[in-house]
């Protein structure tokens, strides 16, 4: 074979795997709904449907964020929770705004900030204006309804990056103390903690929390095929523990990660890593 002809036919095998990147990249950014089913422990009479939302960064989602508006509906939950990160520091709050303005009225929303919102100077515009559309801001607080028959008590904590450790676990144990004296009967409350962070799961360990739901970690950024392995993740570091799924704490807490919505905000692509909503079932 002549110089030539080995070099067109290195061009076939080279537009061939280029063709083969854009179409996976195409793929995965493709948002999904992951579907979570876990026990409630004897505190809940029947089910309870909660969709997680994390990292969405302000990403554009079609129109009107319908895409991830669509998703939420179809999944139809008994609440929201946003895990932080659903705004950023450096793109515009517009999409953010958009879409938390197309929940709020539709299901009881709560959230709690990421790392992204602590640094953006706009911290505290973005908690007035999400409890002014309705949406519940829970820092160091909790929240408790009474959903399907069941007490339902979400806590939350803001993202600890400029916080001491005293400092967050305050927030910690104010937000559980709240839960456990909110619940007007004697059954008592199944308690959901929202933080944005998943590898602080020593910290989570020492308090009584049913459920923790996290995000921050983008699953890993690109993902081991066939495997809930990743690659890296902030404050985890290369081959992270903590990016994906239902994980069962050391105390018997669940903890559920998403691996968020990021998508304009990632530096590349997210091969074998679909953007996601999470959708919990605690039965």
């Amino acid at each position: 074979m002549n110089n030539k002809k080995k070099l067109k036919k290195w061009h076939k095998y080279i537009l061939i795997i280029l063709l083969l990147l854009i179409g996976m990249t195409a793929w995965y950014e493709i948002p999904v709904t992951e579907y979570i089913t876990i026990s409630g422990g004897g505190k809940v009479k029947e089910p309870v449907k909660l969709a997680l939302v994390t990292d969405l960064h302000s990403g554009y989602y079609g129109k009107d964020e319908a895409e991830l508006i669509n998703m939420i509906d179809k999944a139809n939950p008994d609440a929201v929770l946003l895990s932080g990160d659903i705004f950023d520091d450096r793109l515009s709050m517009d999409n953010a705004r958009i879409f938390c303005e197309q929940i709020a009225g539709k299901y009881p929303c709560f959230y709690v900030t990421g790392n992204h919102e602590i640094w953006s100077p706009n911290e505290n515009k973005i908690k007035e204006y999400l409890r002014s559309i309705g949406i519940t801001v829970l820092d160091g607080t909790a929240e408790t309804l009474t959903i399907n028959g069941s007490v339902i008590s979400f806590c939350g904590v803001d993202d600890p990056t400029y916080m001491t450790d005293a400092e967050w676990e305050a927030q910690l144990t104010s937000s559980e103390t709240a839960a456990d004296s909110a619940s007007e009967s004697a059954q008592a409350p199944y308690k959901v903690l929202l933080s944005h962070r998943p590898e602080r799961t020593k910290t989570y360990e020492a308090y009584n929390f049913d459920l923790i739901v996290c995000g921050h970690a983008h699953g890993g950024q690109w993902r081991i095929p066939f495997t809930k392995m990743g690659v890296h993740a902030p404050d985890q570091g290369q081959f992270p523990r903590f990016v994906d799924g239902l994980y069962e704490l050391g105390n018997g807490s669940n903890m559920i990660v998403s691996r968020g919505l990021a998508r304009e905000r990632m530096p590349y692509p997210r091969f074998f890593n679909h953007p996601e909503i999470v959708v919990i079932t605690v039965e």
